[in-house]
């Protein structure tokens, strides 16, 4: 007789475990703290929400070019902003240069747009890494500051706002890298000389704030050098900038040495690789991506702390904020010139994390534990 059995599908899983209420159950009303914990958050952000929600849109007036149209309303004035918007992105540079900015910051993206498109080659994107740190840093400076090619001299001192953050941030990260990866390797030599060289290096940047450092480089360093010879306040800053996170990021990337087993060490000994060899085809790219978190971690540190630049007389994007709720016209509107900058660090931290995750789970290859 033939076998008249006809399976059956498997049954989808209950809606209590699975989608949108299967999470809640777990991450939400998991055990009774769990829903008081939900339930105490929920009240919070009933009390806090509708009051923020009114000040920053409902309420808020968006259109005027004086304090004059922020009178009827009760929620922020955004008119401050908007009328000192371009303070805040370019600082003092001149209106008719800035131009030169723009341009600036779109060769930037347009060069660096291929480095993020996952299809993509990695030997065409190490090709265009290396030519961006070669060439661009040459044409963004001809661009800022003039003197060729027929452009009007800019002085570093008319430089503020977003602009010099971006500036000091960019400088700061793309030197603190490389020389903080020497460092590491420096601090992990065999030969005494060098290994007490880099420790004093690293121990003695590490010991000092970052807002001392900046004022020696501003206010002590002229003092020791030649009747006549001057370096540009801003080239100061970055010197000293790109020095100390470089001894933070040297402690970063040695984290990422020690954790390679030292079996990978051997076995590049074993094939015959030199140490420079053994290094950048073995060991760094290993040691690198582990300590991706750390690295970003350090870059956004550096990223806020260019706000340090006013003790020496720059106006990065947080001190032109500070130097326009001073205007006597506009007295009381500081708190939305604040907001306002919050919103531009977080975003750019918020990107530079995000980003980070995103590259950590490309390059996961299984040491995750």
């Amino acid at each position: 007789m033939a076998d008249t059995h006809i399976p059956h599908p498997d049954l989808p899983p209950p809606v209590s475990i699975v989608g949108p209420i299967g999470w809640l159950r777990r991450h939400l009303l998991s055990s009774p703290l769990n829903i008081a914990l939900t339930l105490l958050a929920l009240c919070l952000l009933y009390i806090a929400i509708p009051p923020l929600l009114g000040w920053t849109v409902l309420n808020a007036t968006w259109s005027g070019d004086s304090r004059d149209a922020c009178q009827a309303n009760s929620g922020a004035c955004w008119v401050f902003i908007r009328v000192h918007f371009d303070q805040f992105m370019y600082g003092f540079y001149p209106d008719g240069q800035r131009w030169r900015v723009d341009l600036t910051a779109l060769l930037l993206i347009f060069s660096a747009a291929p480095l993020f498109i996952r299809t993509v080659s990695s030997q065409t994107k190490l090709r265009i890494g290396l030519s961006i740190l070669a060439i661009y840093p040459i044409i963004a400076f001809i661009l800022l500051t003039g003197g060729w090619f027929g452009l009007a001299i800019v002085e570093t001192s008319q430089w503020g706002g977003l602009l010099l953050t971006l500036v000091i941030a960019g400088v700061g990260m793309t030197a603190a890298l490389p020389l903080g990866v020497l460092l590491a390797l420096g601090r992990r030599s065999r030969l005494p000389a060098i290994q007490t060289l880099c420790v004093t290096f690293i121990e003695f940047w590490r010991g000092v704030p970052l807002i001392t450092v900046l004022f020696m480089s501003s206010v002590m360093l002229p003092l020791f050098l030649p009747a006549g010879m001057s370096f540009d306040k801003l080239l100061r800053a970055l010197i000293g900038v790109s020095l100390f996170q470089a001894a933070y990021m040297a402690e970063v990337v040695r984290g990422g040495l020690q954790a390679i087993p030292k079996g990978q060490f051997e076995a590049a000994a074993a094939l015959g690789l030199g140490f420079w060899k053994m290094m950048g085809l073995i060991v760094l790219p290993q040691a690198l991506k582990l300590v991706i978190p750390g690295i970003v971690n350090t870059f956004i540190a550096l990223f806020k702390d260019t706000s340090l630049v006013l003790i020496i007389g720059l106006f990065d994007l947080l001190n032109m904020v500070h130097n326009a709720t001073t205007n006597p016209a506009w007295l009381g509107f500081s708190t939305e010139g604040y907001v306002f900058a919050a919103a531009v660090y977080w975003l750019f931290c918020f990107g530079m994390s995000r980003y980070s995750q995103s590259l950590e789970k490309r390059l996961h290859t299984g040491h995750k534990r």
